[in-house]
């Protein structure tokens, strides 16, 4: 690896191993052209709108027709079909309507740069098919379908007005740059109805305790894989950590340690988070940056002291700007940015005897869709890790196994360079940052005491927050007796139901934002009875109590999930049979898909007309060893209840148990639900399973 930015081997762009360059990477490059031709577009058109707008010169009094004929000549180029447009932001609203109704509707520039987005799309998707499947990427590629370019260009400038897709297009990292750029080429969000600017607003950090695990893991010597695995550690709750390092030369110098954002996740109030990465991505001054200003103060480092900054991702950006601040870098001598993974800012650090490192996995979109000019002082190791897919070719976890592996010249290189840094540890202190300027996501429904609960694959907060979620329950009437074959084998566990029929429920979630991650969820349920005092239709009089007074619940036959993460924690924190398979479903306006091609089933219809029915609140049963798992479930939406005559369940011939199996057990395998509760959009918190003596 070279500091130059080039790893060895890699050809040089316009050298003679152009012609062998990849369809992803001719696409890029001509979506970066496209884009630059946009931007260019809009300056010029700019130029023209004020030079339209502008009061008459002293010479038109002697010469009218001649400023008259200039001015029509300016009008034509804004106006014509074939014009330029005007751009909303500079020649006010209503003569941007005039001009944009009197042109066709939309500038020139946003029909440019609609068309660098659809590159730039097929770009990411020629490299990584599976980013396809992403949410915001399906509402991305069907504003981008439909017909015409100035029909796409309405239909983004809708999506960039919707608070729920800007959550879900925050999370396309590859293509952040390229959204921003149209959504102000668009001018979604012209001046004067944004949310005020909170540039001049001060961060805030929280001094937090570790728990006695997390003590015990933390790095005890300066080195780079031991600051990677304590970012790591502390990123699930969006922690900062500082710590003293005394050096070879006995000098006590300050390693500030911040994580990224992992996709799908809420932010807690913290500036953390990929809604906060949509919105000042771009800027030097961001939410981030400012929150870490206050937590190096607080933790007493004098002034002229040195600092090693090391981030992941987002992290690693909020790092490197602020060593651009030049205020900041006269309270403080920073000597080394570590950025693992992060895109590249624009600019320099403010001071010169800055050494910046960046190590990028070839594979991860999250730095390949920024660039940064090389100078001296700048160092880039890229490699070309094992793993294509993303986001896993994101994960901090990944990187800190390929620097043993797949880079160990990196982190050799690494270690030399933080040579001043190589030793004992003195003090550790966590901070959790905070966004004043904006309530925490699901606030106040999300907004809960947490705890942290060790599982296989690292702790998990617990209550498990659900910020965004879609689901379908798809209800079958079934016999009470093949219910009750499939139960466990103890006599207190009964189906619930009136005379011989009880209804199967098959539920099908997409998690788009939780603190587990974007996952899938399949769940198939029957209701049970009361564990100590049944009664007869005991599921259908509970409902009228409150969730939490309920003593009947929905028994978990199976369960499927698409991540190892959410797997383990549906085990272990809620005893549920889960197993992990691919899966996708789709609940989008009133069409419901779903297809798993691991577990044999598809789900395919469409909703009829439906009715508002109450929060479906209720108590899920797992089993773990001899005992039941009682987990209480809260939701927070606006779900409908549907006939279910146009949905269909169809199962493979060679369809997967268990699901599969107890599907067919129950003759709905290719049955029609009686009725279908969905929501498109809600909250659900999820606590950690109580366990019953039973």
């Amino acid at each position: 690896m070279r500091a130059d930015g080039h790893a060895p081997g890699r050809p040089a762009p316009g050298g003679q191993d152009a012609d062998r360059r990849t369809t992803e990477e001719l696409l890029r490059e001509g979506a970066r052209e496209v884009a630059e031709v946009a931007e260019g577009v809009r300056a010029v058109a700019e130029r023209t709108a004020e030079a339209l707008l502008a009061p008459p010169h002293k010479d038109s009094a002697r010469h009218p027709r001649t400023g008259l004929t200039a001015r029509w000549a300016l009008l034509r180029t804004l106006t014509d079909p074939r014009g330029l447009g005007a751009p909303a932001a500079r020649t006010g609203r209503r003569l941007a309507r005039l001009l944009g109704a009197r042109r066709g509707g939309e500038p020139l520039a946003a029909l440019a740069a609609v068309t660098s987005l659809r590159l730039r799309i097929a770009a990411v998707l020629a490299g990584h098919p599976e980013l396809a499947r992403d949410p915001g990427m399906r509402r991305l590629t069907a504003a981008l379908a439909t017909r015409g370019d100035r029909e796409a260009v309405r239909a983004l400038r809708t999506l960039f007005r919707d608070p729920g897709a800007q959550r879900a297009l925050a999370a396309l990292t590859p293509v952040l740059a390229e959204l921003l750029t149209v959504r102000a080429l668009l001018d979604a969000e012209p001046r004067g109805e944004t949310e005020p600017d909170t540039g001049t607003e001060h961060g805030a950090a929280e001094a937090v305790d570790l728990g006695d695990r997390e003590k015990q893991t933390l790095a005890t010597e300066g080195s780079l894989l031991g600051f990677l695995r304590n970012i790591d550690l502390l990123a699930p709750e969006g922690r900062v950590l500082v710590q003293n390092v005394r050096g070879p030369d006995g000098v006590v110098r300050y390693v500030v340690q911040a994580p990224g954002t992992s996709p799908g996740r809420p932010r807690h109030g913290s500036p953390r988070d990929v809604v906060g990465a949509w919105r000042e991505q771009l800027s030097a001054d961001s939410p981030y940056t400012r929150a870490l200003r206050p937590a190096i103060e607080d933790h007493g480092i004098p002034r002229g002291a040195e600092l090693a900054l090391i981030g992941h991702g987002e992290g690693g950006t909020a790092l490197l700007n602020l060593a651009r601040d030049a205020a900041f870098c006269r309270a403080y001598r920073i000597t080394h940015v570590v950025a693992v993974g992060s895109p590249a800012p624009a600019g320099r650090p403010a001071d010169p005897r800055t050494w910046v490192g960046h190590l990028t996995n070839e594979h991860d979109l999250v730095p390949a869709a920024t660039t940064a000019d090389p100078y001296p002082g700048r160092y880039e190791a890229r490699y070309t890790g094992p793993t294509r897919a993303y986001p896993q070719s994101h994960l901090l976890r990944e990187y800190i196994g390929h620097l043993r592996t797949v880079a160990p010249e990196a982190r050799e290189h690494f270690d030399q360079a933080l040579t001043p840094y190589r030793g004992p540890v003195v003090r550790s202190q966590a901070y959790q940052l905070k966004d004043p300027a904006r309530p925490p996501e699901g606030h106040p429904f999300l907004t809960l005491p947490t705890a942290s609960v060790p599982t296989a694959t690292g702790p998990v907060g617990v209550p498990v927050r659900y910020q965004d979620t879609a689901a379908a329950h798809l209800c079958f009437p079934v016999d009470t007796e093949a219910v009750r074959a499939l139960l466990p084998d103890v006599p207190w566990v009964r189906p619930s139901g009136i005379g011989r029929h009880t209804l199967a429920v098959l539920s099908l979630y997409e998690h788009r934002c939780s603190t587990l991650g974007p996952y899938t969820e399949i769940a198939l349920s029957v209701p049970v009875d009361d564990l100590w005092r049944p009664h007869q239709a005991d599921f259908t009089t509970d409902l009228l109590r409150r969730a939490d007074l309920r003593r009947t619940g929905r028994h978990v036959l199976s369960l499927a999930v698409t991540t190892e993460e959410a797997r383990v924690a549906t085990r272990e924190l809620w005893g549920l049979p889960a197993v992990r398979a691919a899966a996708e479903v789709q609940l989008t306006g009133h069409r419901l898909r779903l297809s798993a091609p691991g577990l044999g089933i598809a789900v395919l219809g469409r909703l009829g007309p439906g009715v508002r029915c109450p929060e479906p609140d209720w108590a899920l049963y797992g089993r773990r060893g001899e005992s039941t798992v009682r987990t209480a479930i809260r939701t927070s939406g606006r779900p409908r209840l549907h006939a279910g005559a146009g949905v269909r369940l169809r199962l493979d011939t060679a369809a997967a148990e268990p699901m599969a199996g107890q599907l067919r057990r129950l003759g709905i395998d290719t049955a029609r639900p009686l009725f279908v509760v969905a929501c498109p959009q809600f909250m659900v918190h999820r606590a950690a399973g109580a366990v019953l003596p039973r």
